[in-house]
Parts: C-alpha cells; structure tokens; sequence
C-alpha cells in the first residue's frame, strides 16, 4: 500500500511539472528565430516536463483513494 506523503508528493508535483513545462516549451518557441540550439533545448526539455506531469496524473488515478 502506498503511503499518504507518497501521494501527497505526487499531487504536489503534478501541476508544477505541467505548468513549467508547458512555459519552457512556448519559450523555446519563441527563442526559435533567435538561436535554435538552445530554442529546441528548451523546447525538448519542456515537452518531457508536461509529459511527466501527464504521466503523473495517470499514476495518482491508479493509486487508492487516501
């Protein structure tokens, strides 16, 4: 059985994970005319980030209720 500071450590770290993910990602667009390297950096890193936000979300709808 999972512990309740283990889910209180995944639904404090879900909407972090997407919201700074999805705000690296728009601003590795934006960088893009300016240095594309590090414009698609930014955009990589901040796809993975919502990702594993979204991955998250599923994890704690699998999870018992507390």
């Amino acid at each position: 059985m999972e512990s309740s500071r283990a889910i209180a450590w995944v639904d404090r770290l879900v909407w972090p994970l997407i919201y700074v993910g999805l705000f690296t990602l728009v601003l590795g667009l934006a960088a893009m005319k300016y240095h594309a390297a590090a414009a698609w950096s930014l955009v990589v890193v901040g796809s993975l980030l919502a990702v594993a936000g979204v991955v998250l979300i599923w994890v704690r709808s699998r999870l018992p209720p507390e």
